[in-house]
């Protein structure tokens, strides 16, 4: 039988804490959140690497879909530097895992995915966060502006449309892909003009929806 509590502590010493995680509240919520429960049944023994997991194969017109890895979620999340009372929007949430990690850092968490699919299964596993269906690279307009955004994978550009749903103040967090490997980066608001700052290396999935528009090929 699989030790699944041995296995999140490890992931957790192993991963997180020797990669600059230093605050203590997401440590805890990592150690608290059951990964195992958000992957395929099959995957559940794989839940702790350091690697991202599909959670939907490519097929059918869909796109394959993953949890981020650990140590970058982990990352990404104390870039947003959350506040006990901020609300955040889980861009491209899958199974909700990154959700429920949220869910133990704010007061407000909302959990966007456009397959309806993965949006049932986050339903289904997280139950104190509001999961909503719908085109990723359009936010959720009517629960904006967010003190914080997280996008789950990389992108080839931030659109303008969840720049906008940040208030004042608020920061997003996405891997921009210009080529491998991708550049994590903090997007910031601040007297009306967003700003934006690398922060590291990072190599994850790609997220669909979020391709830079192409030029015309003569």
């Amino acid at each position: 039988m699989i030790d699944f509590e041995r296995l999140r502590q490890s992931m957790v010493d192993s991963q997180i804490r020797p990669n600059d995680v230093t605050d203590p509240r997401i440590l805890a919520a990592m150690l608290a959140v059951p990964r195992e429960r958000f992957v395929p049944p099959h995957l559940a023994g794989l839940a702790y690497l350091d690697d991202d997991i599909v959670v939907q194969e490519a097929g059918d017109g869909r796109p394959a879909r993953y949890l981020m890895e650990p140590m970058i979620l982990a990352r990404l999340v104390q870039a947003l530097n959350l506040m006990p009372q901020d609300r955040v929007l889980d861009v491209g949430c899958a199974t909700g895992y990154s959700t429920a990690v949220l869910t133990h850092l704010a007061a407000s968490v909302s959990g966007l995915e456009s397959e309806p699919g993965l949006a049932a299964a986050a339903q289904k596993n997280v139950t104190n966060a509001q999961i909503v269906t719908g085109p990723l690279n359009e936010g959720v307009a009517p629960a904006a502006p967010f003190d914080a955004i997280l996008i789950n994978g990389s992108v080839e550009t931030v659109p303008e449309s969840l720049l906008a749903q940040l208030k004042e103040g608020g920061r997003l967090v996405a891997v921009v892909r210009k080529g491998p490997p991708g550049r994590a980066t903090i997007y910031a608001r601040n007297n009306g003009a967003v700003s934006a700052r690398p922060l590291f290396d990072a190599a994850v999935p790609p997220l669909p929806g979020f391709e830079a528009p192409r030029g015309f090929v003569f």
